[in-house]
Formats: structure tokens, sequence, C-alpha cells
């Protein structure tokens, strides 16, 4: 009989670990498949509008756009030298295509993907967002060192924003009446003021250096700044304290946040990985390193299917003083991630 009560627990236990690994796996991050766009020429921002089902992928001098729900190309916006990023303002609607080569930004209309009007903005404008409260789009001009502000309906700038520093990624955070703007070569968060239109804030990111990538969860007020020294920091949006950090890997350039979910993302091109950590009040812990493929860098999250998209191609090796090797011609991709198939549709 003492046999048998010492062998149940032990028992149990087996089953509820087998269990939790097989919860754990089922809700892990797994490659769906990929959308192939081929096409000479490299690629910047990726961006979601969730509610019309769309995908926006920046690629050489166009917009590739796609169709999320059956992941095939429904149509591309063109004369967009230089291409950067992508802004959806619902509520027109119209697009907003950052032109970094062309020093401005095109007012597109989503529904035949046509330019309706270009507004010049600083050098190489390069993050591009839409701020709802004002009805504002914000233009990030990474030559300039100042940020753009068009009024969404007319497209006409109407505030010049000096950042002190180089703009990457950002985000709007209308309930606070704030944007947030990763200041790279300062390692600094700049904060933006809606309404008077200026830096009201810096905050330093250290132990974080050099952030690219940045994220926002609103409802919890978190920010997620992917770090050239391979790490996600976790700050709050409120006061710019640093509340928990962890390693991630080489060449981090976006991060993207699912509130359905409550996971962080950080996307790291040279290492091949994408960090998944989990946000629990000041704690963030990595759930899952996904393996992904060399040069898949920039990202987005759909919030409604929980998936996330990666674009990338093949490389080739790089030759001696080249940084990284030339690209394979035609090989131009998005990646697409999933849970599983009941998280997806």
């Amino acid at each position: 009989m003492k046999k048998l009560k010492t062998s149940r627990p032990a028992f149990i236990t087996t089953l509820l670990c087998l269990s939790a690994a097989a919860a754990q796996a089922e809700n892990s991050y797994h490659f769906i498949k990929e959308i192939k766009i081929g096409g000479p020429g490299g690629w910047d921002y990726v961006s979601v509008d969730p509610s019309a089902h769309r995908l926006y992928v920046s690629h050489a001098m166009k917009v590739v756009v796609i169709d999320t729900a059956s992941d095939t190309i429904v149509g591309e916006i063109t004369n967009t030298p230089g291409v950067h990023g992508v802004a959806v303002d619902p509520q027109i609607p119209k697009l907003f295509v950052s032109n970094g080569r062309g020093n401005n930004v095109s007012l597109v209309d989503p529904a035949t993907l046509q330019t309706l009007s270009q507004t010049a903005t600083g050098k190489n404008p390069d993050c591009i967002l839409f701020e709802p409260s004002q009805s504002e789009v914000y233009a990030f001009n990474g030559r300039s060192g100042t940020a753009s502000v068009l009024n969404a309906g007319t497209g006409q700038v109407v505030a010049t924003i000096d950042l002190g520093g180089k703009p990457e990624f950002a985000v709007a955070d209308p309930a606070a009446g704030r944007v947030y703007d990763n200041l790279e070569d300062k390692s600094e968060v700049a904060v933006i003021d809606v309404k008077s239109h200026t830096v009201v804030d810096r905050w330093p990111i250290a132990p974080g250096e050099s952030a690219s990538g940045m994220a926002l969860d609103a409802k919890n007020h978190r920010l997620f700044l992917g770090c050239d020294n391979q790490l996600m920091i976790m700050m709050d949006s409120r006061n710019g304290k640093v509340l928990g950090q962890v390693p991630i890997g080489e060449g981090v350039d976006a991060n993207a946040f699912d509130p359905g979910t409550g996971l962080a993302f950080a996307s790291c091109g040279r290492s091949a990985t994408t960090t998944i950590a989990r946000e629990d009040g000041d704690q963030l812990t990595v759930v899952q390193t996904l393996k992904t493929e060399p040069g898949a860098r920039t990202m987005a999250v759909d919030p409604l299917t929980h998936r996330i998209y990666l674009a990338t191609a093949k490389m080739e090796a790089p030759v001696e003083g080249e940084r990284r090797g030339r690209m394979v011609p035609d090989s131009f991709k998005i990646l697409v991630y999933g849970m599983n198939e009941a998280d997806s549709h």
C-alpha cells in the first residue's frame, strides 16, 4: 500500500507536466505560410489595418497591398520613392505614405490606391502614424531630426517639431494626449504633447541602448522598446520608469504588442528570431523565442487574428568589405506565424 501511495502523486505530477507542456505548445507561435511578393528592391515597415483586413508592405518604390483574409496581393501604391511606412486614418478614410527619397508624404485613397496629393516634409520621412484625438498624421524625418505634423483632412503641415535627435519608431497614445518616439542616437524616448506640438519630456532608456522598435499597451500604460544591445525594455508610459527587461536576439528593428493576448514581440533580423514576452503587471517574461529567417526584422501583428507578419528575402553571403550580402532576385516575401487555427480566423 505504501508503494501505491507514493507512486500516485508522481503519476499525477507527470500528467500535470504533460498537460502544461501540451497547453504551452498549443499556444506557441508557429509558421503558417509565406506570401510570395518577389521583385527587386529592399523593404521597411509592415502595417496592418485589421478592420479592412489589409497588410501594407513597403517594397522598393511602392507599397504592396495584401488581403489578410485570403493572403493574396490585391494591389499596390506607386510613385512612392524610398517608401518607408503607411499610416491609416479609418475615419475619412485615407492612407498616408512616407517617401524617404521624395521628402514628402503621399495622401492615398484606400479604395482605389491612387495618390490624391503629396505634401513636403523634412528630410527622409521614415516612421509615420495617425493620431486620432487630433486627427493628425506624424511623419518622423530621419535626417532632419524633426516631426512634420499634417492635418489628416487637408494633408497640410500644421507644425514642425524639433526632436533633438534621430527619430525611429513611434506610437500614439490618444487617451494620454501623447506621442512617444525613440531617439536612437540619444537612447531616449521623446514625449510629445499632441495639443501643443512640443516635446514635453525626454526619458532615458538605460539599461537599453539605441532603441529602434516601439510598441504600446495603452490600457496598462506600458511601452516596449527594442534596443540595439539585445534587450527589450518595458517602460511605464506615464512617467518613463523602466520596469523590466528581457534578452532578445541580434539586429532588432520592430516591436509589436497584442492587447488580446498580452504578448509583446521583438523581431530580430540578424539572429533570425522573434522574442515573444508576456506582460504581467511590472513583470516581463520571455515565453518563446520563435525561429524565423535571416533578415526578418520588420513586423506587424493583427490584433483580430493574433497572427504576426514578417518581411524578408533570401540574401547572398556577404563578400569582403560588405556588411551584408545582396538580395537574391525575386525572393522577397512575407512570413506568416500564428498560434493555432482557432486563433487565426
